[in-house]
């Protein structure tokens, strides 16, 4: 299988869900040959607002890139896409499995109780099931298959369980192998509430100080546990963001650094590109030339 992704222009395409607009449909599900046998297996970067979105492949191979990173991999492999993280992907021509796409709103609902999962669902990731998990998502996906194509009471209720526990199993996946299996103290979980709400608002330019006055506790505390769980202060996790959100819009998009700044929140173009130098080495407009040719060692 070639790898195309590379050599043509790379710009966002339009990615809307049909049925979304439906009010008794939750998430929205199809096979994936329905969308990508018409695109020739080749699906451009683009990114989702709003949405989550699940993939499983049990026959198949794919290559891409989710953001900066390459990715592959060889049936049975899982994707989770967050809102707002840039992906592209070139699959097999005999590639089976399933989609799933769901609002974040709606899943940031169902993990409220649960912040250390709705953390690390709020990145994007591959996983490599083992055989045990590979047969429960096959399972999982095939009832989601029939429940969405169906009419019977209860279907909302039956959709939104099934969706549950395939971001569940995948988050309880992705955070064994991201940071092992160990317990979670106070100070981590402060650390990864913070980071949900930078999430949320990083846009909005608030002070440091109001997200440690919304999580009840001083700024020097929310930096500890910052730097226990991630070795970076609470600041640098919070412009970091901004920072990450601004090389995807330049890598991306053809959106201007001026409208760029703007849809990030800076009243001058000139004082973003000073903080997108100071943090990334490089102007706005050198990243973008870098980024057209493929270059992303700046990230």
């Amino acid at each position: 299988m070639s790898m195309t992704l590379e050599t043509q222009a790379i710009r966002p395409v339009p990615f809307r869900e049909v049925r979304h607009d439906q009010p008794d449909d939750c998430v929205h599900y199809e096979p994936v040959a329905t969308r990508f046998a018409a695109m020739n297996w080749t699906i451009p970067m683009h990114c989702h607002e709003g949405l989550h979105q699940l993939q499983y492949l049990t026959e198949g191979s794919v290559q891409g890139r989710i953001d900066d990173r390459q990715v592959s991999g060889c049936a049975p492999v899982f994707f989770l896409m967050a809102p707002g993280s840039m992906h592209g992907f070139q699959y097999s021509h005999d590639a089976v499995g399933h989609q799933l796409t769901l609002p974040s709103a709606t899943l940031a609902r169902w993990l409220a109780q649960t912040p250390v999962l709705e953390q690390w669902l709020n990145g994007s990731f591959m996983l490599h099931p083992c055989a045990v998990q590979a047969e429960r998502w096959r399972i999982g996906f095939e009832q989601i298959a029939e429940e969405f194509e169906s009419a019977h009471p209860g279907r909302v209720q039956t959709l939104c369980a099934l969706t549950t526990l395939m971001a569940v199993q995948a988050g309880r996946l992705y955070g064994a192998q991201a940071v092992g299996e160990k317990r979670y103290d106070t100070r981590d979980a402060l650390a990864r509430r913070f980071k949900a709400l930078v999430e949320l608002h990083y846009g909005k330019h608030w002070p440091l100080s109001d997200y440690a006055a919304l999580l009840g506790v001083g700024q020097d505390h929310l930096s500890r546990a910052c730097r226990k769980a991630w070795g970076l202060g609470a600041l640098t996790v919070l412009n970091d963001r901004l920072l990450l959100q601004a090389r995807r819009l330049l890598a991306y998009t053809p959106l201007s650094v001026s409208e760029i700044a703007e849809q990030l929140g800076y009243a001058d173009s000139a004082y973003f590109s000073r903080v997108f130098r100071r943090g990334v080495g490089r102007t706005p407009s050198e990243y973008r030339v870098l980024a057209e040719q493929g270059i992303h060692s700046a990230d």
